[in-house]
């Protein structure tokens, strides 16, 4: 990270809206993560289970994480599961520890609310986040959904 702050979660407020949907991820990776509007949209459907955050560095936007919390699973596995549901950093703010920062500070909540597992889905391919996730400790489950790779991660060691 760039900065001497350390970067932080904020949720989405008027303040900061058109920072969070104005995020955009490299033209490559376009086909593998929705824009912020799209997830914001989809966040004020879904309270319930939605958690979207804008991550700052100082008083600079870098990226978005949203999770999904406590959401029911029908198909094997925890009848409960949370974890990541999009993450978008900013094209030029790619490789410097957001990422990382926002999976840990996902981790974080979930620990908190007392579950032991943390999901994500991927696009599989080139220009694709799979070698992030695994590098992160994440291992496919061997399940998919819409398509993408399914991974989790344990939380309790």
């Amino acid at each position: 990270m760039t900065t001497a702050a350390a970067p932080r979660l904020e949720e989405i407020t008027p303040r900061n809206l058109d920072a969070a949907i104005g995020l955009r991820v490299r033209p490559e990776q376009e086909f593998a993560v929705d824009p912020v509007v799209k997830s914001l949209a989809e966040a004020y459907v879904r309270p319930d289970v939605a958690w979207p955050r804008l991550i700052v560095d100082g008083d600079r936007p870098v990226g978005f994480v949203m999770a999904f919390l406590g959401i029911a699973w029908a198909g094997g596995g925890p009848p409960r599961r949370s974890g990541l549901w999009r993450l978008n950093i900013a094209a030029g703010e790619q490789g410097k520890g957001y990422g990382r920062f926002a999976v840990e500070s996902v981790a974080d909540e979930i620990r908190r609310r007392g579950e032991g597992g943390q999901y994500v889905t991927w696009h599989p391919g080139p220009h694709g986040p799979e070698g992030f996730y695994l590098g992160l400790g994440f291992r496919p489950t061997g399940e998919t959904s819409g398509g993408e790779t399914v991974g989790v991660r344990d939380l309790t060691g």
